[in-house]
């Protein structure tokens, strides 16, 4: 277990509480490669029950069209690590939890399930509050548990970039001019 990034999560993830509470608002969660890693960063605060009340892990397509009404036109066409569907995975669980903010993932974790097009290392996030749905791919480096570590932390810094009416997909820069030195 990487030090540095547990210590980002869990400052991440306060920081997302105190800012969640102050807007008395709640967040939810759609996960596939992270397998519920953002929801169990979210929940390491005391007191999260207050701003966070339902994730969704949907692993399989099935139940990404299911649970979150992922279309299925658009998992033939793009698969599930993709734009479309990481943005309707979003909307889904918004729309399903009542929550006023969300985070959705899909990805290629690794070690196996790469492509010339997605190699493993190939993630989709996507950010959505009441007005808009942000979305962007990144190309992580590592194991299988430094993808979905860096996964977790981009959900979270992203939604914070999102409640400060940033776009979501500055959060590497927010990070590194927001994460104290340990």
């Amino acid at each position: 277990m990487n030090h540095q990034d547990e210590y980002a999560i869990t400052w991440l993830s306060t920081l997302l509480g105190e800012q969640l509470q102050q807007r008395n608002a709640t967040v939810t969660t759609a996960e596939s490669c992270t397998g519920g890693g953002i929801a169990e960063a979210i929940t390491r605060s005391a007191g999260s029950s207050a701003w966070f009340e339902v994730g969704f892990v949907t692993y399989s397509n099935q139940q990404k069209m299911r649970v979150l009404q992922v279309a299925e036109a658009d998992l033939t066409r793009d698969g599930a690590v993709s734009q479309a569907v990481v943005e309707q995975m979003a909307r889904g669980a918004q729309q399903l939890a009542a929550a006023q903010y969300s985070v959705a993932v899909s990805g290629v974790a690794g070690p196996a399930g790469g492509s010339p097009e997605k190699p493993v290392g190939t993630v989709w996030l996507a950010w959505a509050d009441a007005d808009q749905v942000q979305a962007g791919c990144w190309q992580f480096a590592g194991d299988r548990y430094a993808v979905r570590q860096q996964s977790v932390q981009a959900a979270l810094a992203g939604l914070l970039c999102l409640m400060e009416g940033q776009r979501a997909d500055v959060w590497p820069q927010w990070l590194k001019k927001h994460l104290p030195n340990q």
